[in-house]
Formats: structure tokens, C-alpha cells, sequence
């Protein structure tokens, strides 16, 4: 995977602070141990040390040692106490309930990159996709003119024929079960900077439906029509085109034929989904059926990088995505 090579060496390039909250599980840790050795980036380990190294010892792992460590049960952590008090007591927070959360290793994470200590966050081996993307949202918040955070995957498929020589960008495949026309707008808008701040292509955002350019008439079909003319407006030099069906975004023969004139149809390489119904259905798909290698969720639109791992992540994928999350942090 040559890109997955230059996003690691571009990590290596200039490491960055990635806090890892689920600091006693073990694939995690086994994942800091590759990323310090190979100095992927500078790892945060949020816990007990010494437990810590002593389950690092156990498991032969001889790098651990080298990442920065922080015991919110024993560690003087009252600036980020202020910090979330500060953010939150518009919203009826107390300070004791601050000093509650605050020890809280996915909020700490969060107020360490909001107070300028770490760069980005990875954790999700342990704890729900809500669990994670919670202290996200109310501390880190999205970016400005974005309302919304979506999950894209990069899926390095086996047909280099089609996408940007077999790679996409699929989006939303995590996050919002219905978004609306603005949201699917944004969604494609966040997608299309994914595509070149990681993948360095130019984006040929794909806006798909079950219709292609007024075959079915629904609803759901006027939905992807709208988000369409929200993303161009939103920006006027984005290449994207819908709604497509997918066949009609990826395959040049079919686009051609089913929407001559269109620059996207049958060259698109970032594809976005109606719902999440569909994105996550398909992204999974692929994935199992035709050995796609899928690398996500990426979360976009946050002001800062926050990645969620599915709790059925390897080791490989959890290294793989602290270098995304290094890589983001970065731009």
C-alpha cells in the first residue's frame, strides 16, 4: 500500500502528540509500541504507569517506556478541571461534576488537545463509537462552517481501474443515520478535503442515490439532488456531481451513458452516501467481499483530530490510524 507508506513517513516526518486514552488495552499497546519504535509519533498513555509497564512487560513490549504518561487519580490535573468547568458551566456544569469528568480518560484526552498538550486522540478498541465522539463534541467542538462530524473510510480496493487507482473515500459510513441536504453538503465537503489533505488527489466527489440525473423520482432522491447544490455553492471550484448511482459514478462506460456531460460520472474517487444505512452497509461490503483493505472511521469536521477505532480493530489498524490521526493533526 504506497500510500499508506508515505502517510506513515510523512507521521515520521514531524511527530506528533497522539494521546491514547485506552492505555491498558492491549492491542492498543502493543500499537504504541510499534508507533514508538518506528517514531510514527509521540505517544500519550493516560493511566497508571507502573500497571501500565507492567502489562507492557508482560507482553515483551520494550517501547512503551519512552511515551509520556498522565494519572489523572494522581497527577495534578486542575488546569484541565478549569478548563472543562469553563467550557461547560453555560450548560448548568458544576465544578464538582468537572472534577468528576475530568478524570475521565476520553475527556481528559480531549481537554489535553484543547489545552494545547496533545495534537490528536485515537481510542474506540474499548469504548463505543457515543462514548468516544461525546467529550469530542463538547469540548473540542467542529470546525468553523461546519455543524456536523461524519466518518469517512479510505478503501484500497483490488480494481485499480476504478477510483483513484483503486483507492476511495467513502463517507458517511459512522456517525449520522439521516443528514440532510445541508449536512450531506458538509459531508461532502469534509470528504473532498480527506481525499487530498491524506491521499493527496484531487476530490471527484460523487453524490450518490439509487437514481441517476432524474431516472426516479422520491424524496429521497430531491434530498442528494439539494445537497448537491448546497456543496457547489458552498464551494464553487469542488468537483462534484449527482445524484449518481454508483455504477454511474465509478465506471467511465456507465457514466457516459447515463450522464454524458457530467465531469464526475464514471471518474469519481470520493463517494457520498445518502445515509448511513447504506454507507455502512457498503463500506463493509466491499470490504469482506472483494479484500478491500478499509482504513476508519476518519472523523471529520472536528476542529481538532479525534479517530474512533471499531472495537474489532487489529494492532496493524490501530498503528495505521494513529499515523492518519498524526497526518491530520499536521495539516
Amino acid at each position: 500500500m504506497h500510500l499508506l507508506n508515505q502517510i506513515i513517513k510523512r507521521a515520521q516526518s514531524n511527530p506528533q502528540r497522539i494521546v491514547l486514552p485506552e492505555s491498558t488495552e492491549i492491542r492498543t499497546l502493543k500499537a504504541a509500541d510499534i508507533v514508538l519504535k518506528d517514531k510514527i509519533a509521540k505517544i500519550i498513555l493516560i493511566g497508571d504507569r507502573q500497571e501500565i509497564l507492567s502489562l507492557a512487560e508482560k507482553e515483551n513490549l520494550n517501547h512503551v517506556a519512552h511515551a509520556s504518561f498522565i494519572n489523572p487519580e494522581t497527577d495534578d490535573i486542575q488546569k484541565y478541571v478549569q478548563l472543562l468547568y469553563d467550557l461547560r458551566k453555560s450548560k448548568g456544569m458544576t465544578m464538582e461534576e468537572a472534577e468528576k469528568l475530568a478524570k475521565d480518560p476520553l475527556y481528559l484526552a480531549c481537554l489535553m488537545i484543547k489545552q494545547g498538550d496533545a495534537d490528536g486522540e485515537l481510542a474506540g478498541a474499548q469504548n463505543t463509537t457515543g462514548n468516544v465522539l461525546r467529550p469530542a463534541f463538547q469540548i473540542i467542538r467542529t470546525k468553523p462552517g461546519i455543524s456536523i462530524v461524519s466518518g469517512a473510510f479510505l478503501m484500497f480496493t483490488p480494481t485499480p481501474q476504478y477510483g483513484e487507482e483503486g483507492l476511495f473515500v467513502f463517507a458517511d459510513c459512522a456517525v449520522n443515520p439521516n443528514p440532510s441536504a445541508s449536512e450531506l453538503a458538509e459531508i461532502a465537503l469534509s470528504s473532498a478535503e480527506t481525499a487530498q489533505a491524506l491521499a493527496g488527489v484531487q476530490p471527484k466527489v460523487a453524490m450518490l442515490s439509487f437514481s441517476t440525473k432524474g431516472s426516479a423520482s422520491h424524496e429521497l432522491v430531491d434530498k442528494v439532488t439539494e445537497a448537491v447544490k448546497c456543496a457547489q455553492k458552498a464551494n464553487p471550484d469542488l468537483l462534484v456531481d449527482g445524484e449518481l448511482q454508483a455504477d454511474a459514478a465509478i465506471v467511465p462506460s456507465v457514466g457516459k451513458s447515463k450522464a454524458p456531460g457530467s465531469n464526475i460520472a464514471g471518474q469519481a474517487n470520493v463517494l457520498v452516501f445518502p445515509d448511513l444505512q447504506s454507507g455502512n452497509i457498503a463500506y463493509k461490503l466491499v470490504e469482506r467481499i472483494s479484500g478491500t483493505l478499509a482504513i476508519g472511521p476518519i472523523l471529520q469536521g472536528m476542529a481538532a483530530p479525534v479517530n474512533d477505532l471499531s472495537r474489532g480493530c487489529s494492532v496493524e489498524d490501530i498503528v495505521n490510524m494513529i499515523a492518519i490521526t498524526a497526518n491530520q493533526a499536521m495539516k
